[in-house]
């Protein structure tokens, strides 16, 4: 799946995440004639490309396939605990990297834990899979309003190969969910009540999880199309602009330092949300909603050892990726009324240490965590430097970030929340909750978001491409235009969808 660029390509994606993925297998299902070649500036960790680390059985394994993932200035370490609750240090997760400077301007609360992933498969090589559905006000309206947005989803679900049954034979999992239903479920109707959280997960034969990344969303069909070929340490620095239109893209071999032109009909930049408008933005393609609507949810965490555990002959099992599945994941899902989306779920399933798991009842202790929509702002925005570059030569990222009068009183309102519904499953570890640092929840949104016409607040239409450049199109969780506390991935890779098949429809319209 690696070899020289080629000259010319029918369709050019910068990043190799779920939604760059996205792109790649719905055009090789519906344009199997196109070529197709995906630019990745990190290397491949995982076998096969684009795996999720947590089935990597070996540990030293899977610590390198995160340190490798870690950016242009990867390096080992012997601190690869990661998380930062309970620290006012700056400190990544595992698999990623922070921002160098510009993570916070004074005077403003700035991000100062933005992170990101450079790795074939992106972030999706170290998320905890969750893909809940949105719902209320974090719903995309003009995508409701022609009855295309739950289709787009269940696409998404299928390409993610969601599943809501993977934990079912967790032996807590139905206690955890019985004592938060009658906690919050009065007044909720079916579809927001206590449930299992829909995961991109699934169990394989001998009875060991597999979760998903890139590489399910790529499947079988992407990897045998003969016209498709991914690339990776591959810096794109440049998208390619003639006449007004998307032409092609320049990139640069990390391996060697040479640079190339590859021409396309069509460019996807689905980089990340920091990333794209960064791309953008060096390519002089700046309209004035790049990158502004910056958009992280805070992140309240909360641990509580279940109260009266029953006995259990459970062993745990998942072996091979070294989980101990006792609870599982449940999701409480997010309404206007009750402004948070929920997960409480096993430690080893966590992204971040919450707590030490207790030797003498494994499995008993869980972690909740709630996330809080926030309160749009124009002036929310990561801006570009037209002197200073990052790490890899591209524009440096300065963060404009604000929480108003209205995000304190919801991470307020959040953080008796989260006491309330902990207390109802057990004994809580601390007195008070645990508000993340900025930046945390690594669901950045809305800089690149999509509009239902270029009136200056929108950097594309609902089909991704970007207003007023015909044939480049971004693609991301940057792209979703609403306020959301879910988990955004689910989200952007069904707009993903609606973008790939956008170009597939111009592709079959003017073969070349």
């Amino acid at each position: 799946m690696t070899g020289r660029y080629p000259e010319r390509v029918d369709v050019a994606i910068v990043g190799s995440g779920p939604a760059g993925a996205a792109y790649a297998r719905i055009l090789s299902e519906r344009s199997p004639e196109a070529t197709v070649a995906v630019f990745e500036v990190g290397p491949i960790v995982t076998s096969p490309p684009g795996a999720h680390v947590k089935n990597i059985a070996d540990p030293a394994e899977r610590a390198s396939a995160q340190t490798r993932s870690e950016g242009p200035h990867a390096q080992e370490s012997a601190d690869r605990t990661g998380g930062i609750v309970k620290t006012t240090q700056r400190r990544a997760r595992p698999g990623t990297f922070l921002l160098e400077t510009g993570y916070q301007v004074e005077g403003e609360d700035g991000l100062p834990v933005a992170a990101m992933s450079s790795n074939v498969g992106g972030m999706a090589a170290h998320w905890t899979g969750a893909c809940p559905r949105p719902n209320d006000s974090e719903r995309i309206a003009i995508l409701d309003a022609d009855g295309s947005f739950d289709e787009l989803l269940s696409e998404a679900e299928r390409l993610l190969g969601v599943t809501t049954d993977a934990f079912d034979s967790s032996p807590y999992g139905d206690l955890v969910r019985t004592r938060l239903a009658a906690a919050e479920d009065a007044g909720r109707i079916a579809t927001t009540r206590v449930q299992r959280m829909p995961l991109a997960v699934h169990r394989r034969e001998d009875g060991n999880l597999v979760w998903s990344g890139s590489d399910v969303v790529f499947g079988d069909v992407t990897r045998a199309n003969p016209r498709f070929t991914l690339f990776d340490e591959s810096l794109v620095t440049r998208v390619l602009i003639e006449d007004g239109r998307a032409s092609g893209v320049v990139v640069e071999d990390r391996r060697t330092g040479e640079s190339a032109e590859v021409r396309a009909r069509f460019v996807v930049v689905a980089a990340d949300a920091l990333r794209t408008p960064q791309l953008l933005w060096a390519s002089g393609v700046r309209p004035d909603a790049l990158g502004r609507y910056l958009n992280d949810q805070a992140q309240i965490v909360f641990a509580v050892r279940i109260r009266d555990l029953p006995t259990t002959d459970a062993e745990g099992g998942g072996a091979a990726t070294g989980l101990s599945e006792y609870s599982g994941v449940t999701w409480v899902p997010f309404t206007d009324g009750m402004p948070f989306h929920g997960q409480v779920m096993q430690l080893d399933a966590s992204p971040v240490k919450l707590a030490d798991d207790d030797p003498a009842a494994p499995g008993s202790i869980v972690g909740l965590g709630l996330f809080c929509a926030k309160d749009l702002q124009a002036s929310d925005r990561v801006e570009f430097s037209d002197r200073d570059v990052d790490g890899y030569g591209m524009p440096a990222m300065t963060v404009h970030y604000r929480l108003t009068a209205r995000d304190h009183e919801v991470i307020a309102r959040g953080k008796d929340e989260i006491v309330r519904l902990g207390k109802a499953v057990g004994e809580p570890l601390d007195d008070r909750p645990f508000v993340m640092p900025l930046g945390a929840s690594l669901h950045y949104q809305g800089t690149t978001r999509l509009g239902a016409v270029d009136d200056g607040s929108s950097v594309c239409s609902p089909q991704g491409q970007v207003w007023d450049v015909p044939g480049l199109y971004v693609a991301g969780n940057g792209v979703i235009p609403t306020a959301t506390a879910c988990n955004p991935t689910l989200t952007g890779v069904a707009l993903a969808v609606n973008g790939a098949r956008h170009i597939a429809t111009a592709l079959a319209e003017s073969p070349e």
